[in-house]
């Protein structure tokens, strides 16, 4: 029975976005057909102890590196060759193409018959760079499909590789699952808990890192609080902005206005989204488009809660909207129009219902996780 072997530097509990990806799509193929190898998440007792615990719960074989960063060394190529071996396995599934898709020409001559490699946003700032779009090509030509996020994702990353591997390449983001994220996920319990009941609530969840924008929503509180004076930004969500966004705030005069949860448990973050009237993550593409957003899948987690949304122009960002349907995109860092989009929904309780719906009907259509898992299984 063949079987498949994710290689991946991505993988829970470490958090993250492509953590969360990788770790979806794994509960989703056969478990008697797959094994994961995988970094660990942190050094010391506590990382250890933790990713030891995850790991016993998992329905699959999952093999950890003691490195907490997991490279394409000649050590770490022999441990996937011997997994793929040992194991029987005949495809491999790279969860960040780069750089670990460098193993792949190892892996084939292991016996790997399938070798799949996806990429996420970063990939796209390596294209920039002389020294990384080689290696983007040398993956490109060692693997069977190369997949991508998005339209912007796409562009970018086939730019740095040969035409024959840009034709091969499939798109692959990540889903949403409809039924942790919907109406009525408990947001009216958060509401209560943080005081916020019967105020208008923007929301945004997010690591808390510049690109992300959380900071051109404070600036744009002043505006939102002339014409919705008990508006209330939360802001879900923990990472190393957060003492400067604070500071933000005081200096802003409306740390009253701005409630940090800091992080929250994955499994209370549906009622975190539910406790929005309005989702915005203005996000901005940041050091000459090397730091920018793949995709941005809290939009559609939101418009799945029933939310609509006011997305920045960051990168893949757009796609994950239906500009003037789901919600809108604006010029990531304009607080100008970042106020003036959320005022309009603030303002309009139809038109919140109507963006919401659609979005909600939007995520069932195309960004199901069982779909995008099929899809998987197809490529490999």
């Amino acid at each position: 029975m063949s079987k498949t072997l994710i290689v991946t530097n991505d993988f829970p509990p470490r958090p993250g976005g492509i953590q969360a990806f990788l770790h979806n799509m794994a509960l989703r193929l056969d478990p008697e057909r797959l094994v994961v190898y995988a970094s660990t998440w942190k050094r010391g007792r506590e990382g250890v102890e933790a990713t030891a615990a995850f790991d016993a719960e998992q329905p699959f074989t999952v093999v950890r590196d003691r490195t907490t960063m997991l490279l394409p060394t000649p050590a770490a190529t022999r441990t996937a060759v011997g997994l793929l071996r040992e194991h029987g396995c005949t495809s491999v599934w790279f969860g960040a193409a780069a750089p670990l898709g460098l193993m792949a020409p190892a892996l084939r001559k292991a016996g790997a018959e399938r070798l799949v490699a996806t990429t996420h946003g970063h990939e796209a700032g390596w294209a920039q760079l002389p020294a990384a779009r080689q290696l983007l090509r040398r993956i490109g030509e060692g693997t069977d499909t190369i997949t991508y996020l998005g339209e912007y994702t796409r562009s970018r990353i086939a730019g740095a590789l040969t035409p024959r591997a840009g034709s091969r390449m499939v798109q692959l983001p990540p889903g949403v699952d409809e039924k942790t994220f919907h109406p009525g996920s408990g947001g009216d319990v958060v509401r209560a808990r943080l005081g916020l009941t019967d105020r208008p609530v923007v929301v945004c969840v997010s690591r808390l890192v510049p690109r992300k924008g959380q900071d051109t929503l404070i600036l744009a509180m002043p505006r939102i609080l002339a014409d919705q004076p008990d508006a209330v930004l939360l802001i879900v969500g923990g990472g190393p902005y957060e003492k400067e966004l604070r500071r933000l705030a005081r200096e802003t005069g409306v740390a009253d206005s701005v409630v940090f949860t800091g992080s929250v448990p994955w499994s209370e973050l549906p009622a975190h989204y539910g406790a929005g009237d309005v989702f915005a993550m203005p996000c901005r593409t940041r050091r000459g488009g090397l730091d920018v957003e793949g995709l941005g899948i809290v939009y559609l987690e939101a418009s799945a809660t029933g939310l609509p949304v006011v997305a920045g122009d960051s990168g893949g960002a757009p796609d994950a909207v239906l500009d003037g349907e789901t919600g809108w995109v604006v010029r990531g860092g304009s607080v100008e129009d970042s106020a003036e989009r959320i005022l309009a929904l603030l303002g309009d309780a139809e038109l919140r219902q109507r963006m919401g719906e659609r979005g909600r009907a939007w995520v069932e259509e195309k960004w199901r996780w069982d779909l995008l898992a099929e899809k998987l299984k197809t490529l490999l």
